[in-house]
């Protein structure tokens, strides 16, 4: 599904020499990397602050943090996302609350949103899913009316525009008043291990999070707030500073592989290919199908069968997953969703797909599926 050694291969000069370099100078944790590749990121996405963190989830559990959330108080977000969107929410005694997406993009669906907010919903986590943004323009205008906090999960969408109607242009996790992002090594931007970040233009929001993302302490020793450890190790900053500068052409590549994938599928009715967000471009984390009279599992032993790649994101909506029964939901109630998840399938997309590879793939799906 991503091609990590290939694209390692042609920086493969640039990150031994910075990994040398902080092996070098034995600056392990929080070490000058990670204060220029926080400094670089802020540039690169035009946000004030970048905090750094130890991963994805930890990224989202601190900025909930620093929100000043309470037990109890209700938090809106996808049925149709990976389950750490919810799983940061209960893990803080906060109240998942889910809402369909739309059927055509897979973004949040706005209405359900709204139709989900009562007077204990405090916050909206809209997931940016598979590489471009959820409509933030309507959801802004939500949170405003209820007085509700945006927390962003741009973590598939690092690099992707949101387009707002005058024109103007912000980057996904830069946009609510924080927004979180992984490092994960299969992101669009990936370290060699885990890693993630917290953006925010909130001065006092970004206090909070360096604070408890440091202990809770501020100054060593002195404990102002209930906190965590996690950090960003020195290394895959290093290695982060070096993809970084290639991210522009990362995203290029994948567009490219897109397009490639949309023109072999475009005339095949019983494949929908991925609906692009009017107001967002796509960076393109996942290539994802939907399938119509298509038996997914076969097409995907299929592939398999000639060393071909293919993911299920997702199977199990959140609201049917054991770990998040609520009695509130049952099947049936977010159908949007549960009909994506019987239906979706995600193809190889990456850095590294060349143009004959990509004709094997989509001959291959062509073969099964047929006209």
């Amino acid at each position: 599904m991503v091609d990590l050694k290939g694209q390692y291969k042609k920086i493969k000069n640039e990150v031994d020499t910075a990994i040398q370099n902080v092996l070098d100078s034995t600056a392990f944790i929080n070490g000058p990397e990670v204060k220029a590749f926080a400094t670089e990121l802020e540039t690169y996405l035009s946000v004030k602050h970048v905090i750094p963190c130890a991963n994805g989830t930890d990224a989202l559990q601190i900025a909930m943090m620093a929100s000043g959330l309470s037990p109890g108080d209700e938090v809106i977000t996808a049925d149709f996302t990976y389950a750490a969107t919810a799983e940061v929410i209960a893990l803080l005694g906060l109240n998942p609350v889910l809402a369909d997406v739309d059927p055509d993009t897979f973004e949040m669906d706005v209405k359900a949103v709204e139709k989900a907010i009562t007077s204990k919903t405090k916050a909206i986590v809209p997931v940016h899913l598979f590489g471009q943004c959820a409509e933030m323009s309507e959801l802004i205008k939500l949170a405003k009316q209820h007085h509700l906090l945006i927390i962003e999960d741009a973590a598939q969408a690092i690099h992707a525009d949101y387009i707002f109607p005058d024109g103007s242009r912000k980057k996904a996790g830069t946009i609510g008043n924080l927004g979180c992002t992984s490092f994960f090594p299969s992101k669009n931007l990936g370290c060699f291990g885990d890693g993630g970040a917290i953006f925010t233009n909130d001065d006092e929001l970004a206090k909070k999070c360096r604070m408890i993302a440091n202990h809770g302490q501020s100054i060593q020793y002195y404990h102002d707030a209930i906190g965590v450890n996690s950090r960003l190790d020195s290394i895959q900053a290093a290695i982060l500073r070096i993809k970084l500068r290639h991210l522009d052409e990362y995203t290029i590549a994948r567009n490219m592989a897109a397009s490639v994938y949309d023109k072999a599928f475009a005339n095949n009715s019983k494949i929908k290919t991925p609906v692009r967000v009017k107001n967002s471009t796509h960076v393109f984390h996942q290539y994802t199908l939907c399938l119509n009279h298509v038996d997914r599992l076969q097409l995907k032993e299929y592939l398999s069968s000639k060393d071909i790649p293919a993911m299920i994101y997702y199977p199990i909506p959140l609201h049917l997953q054991k770990a998040y029964h609520d009695p509130r939901y049952k099947k049936g109630d977010f159908p949007v969703t549960e009909r994506l998840c019987d239906s979706v399938i995600s193809l190889p997309m990456h850095t590294e797909l060349d143009n004959d590879t990509l004709k094997y793939i989509t001959d291959s799906v062509l073969e099964f599926v047929g006209s």
